[in-house]
């Protein structure tokens, strides 16, 4: 049964596009999970676009589930992440002229300059994981360098059309048992939806979907706790069956 991790960056966005104080994150995450979230994830970028440091250092303070911090491998994050100690870093890429994160990370490109951010942050007890591209290469590329965890891109999956998400769940599907196989812990995540996220949830081994944009949509129908909860029923009791019917009249 996987977890529920909810991403709150959105929220930040809204706050930002004006510049002002509200909403505000940290007592939003709070509703986050009085509705079920499992955990909190938040993304520290660069050119703090949305979540500010201050939001992070509060979090630390006021969340009672886990903390997971997104980030860039860079000295700047790694000093940061060293200093919050949250209970789990998740590495991933970062472009200043991206909207979000686009795919996963390119470890093998990257192999010896991760491996030592790997080793670091580890070595002082907080534990890391890679977001990556749900291809064999880079599953052995992330535990070449150490990582305990990965977290597999999703966004190919979502964005697929109907007739092609049966192959890219299958995708997913075989990554998440190479990737256990190679003994790394699998979580998901990027652009899962409502309607999406039952396929990915059923995966044997998966331990984790981390969603932030469709819940803070849907929050502003029903509520930030009401939206993490249909979210995490979702989540901990996916329908089974096939959801793709035959393309066969």
């Amino acid at each position: 049964m996987a977890s529920l991790g909810v991403n709150i960056d959105h929220i930040a966005n809204v706050r930002q596009a004006r510049r002002t104080v509200e909403p505000d994150p940290v007592p939003m995450a709070m509703l986050a999970e009085l509705g079920g979230a499992d955990g909190i994830t938040v993304h520290l970028r660069e050119d703090r676009r949305h979540i500010q440091d201050r939001d992070l250092e509060l979090l630390r303070q006021t969340v009672r589930s886990r903390l997971n911090l997104e980030m860039a491998a860079t000295a700047e994050m790694e000093q940061i992440a060293r200093r919050i100690r949250p209970d789990m870093v998740t590495l991933v890429p970062e472009r200043r002229e991206e909207v979000t994160t686009e795919g996963g990370l390119d470890v093998r490109a990257q192999l010896i300059s991760l491996k030592g951010v790997v080793e670091r942050l580890q070595t002082v007890g907080i534990p890391v994981s890679l977001f990556v591209d749900p291809d064999p290469e880079q599953l052995e590329a992330s535990i070449g360098c150490g990582a305990r965890w990965v977290e597999l891109h999703t966004g190919t999956y979502a964005e697929a059309s109907w007739s092609a998400q049966p192959a890219e769940l299958a995708r997913l599907t075989e990554a998440t048992a190479h990737a256990r196989n190679l003994g790394l812990r699998v979580n998901a995540g990027h652009g899962l939806t409502y309607q999406n996220v039952e396929p990915v949830a059923a995966i044997e081994g998966m331990e984790e979907l981390n969603i932030g944009h469709t819940i803070v949509a849907r929050s502003l129908v029903v509520g930030l706790e009401a939206a993490v909860r249909e979210m995490k029923r979702l989540v901990q009791n996916p329908r089974r069956e096939p959801l793709f019917g035959s393309l066969q009249p």
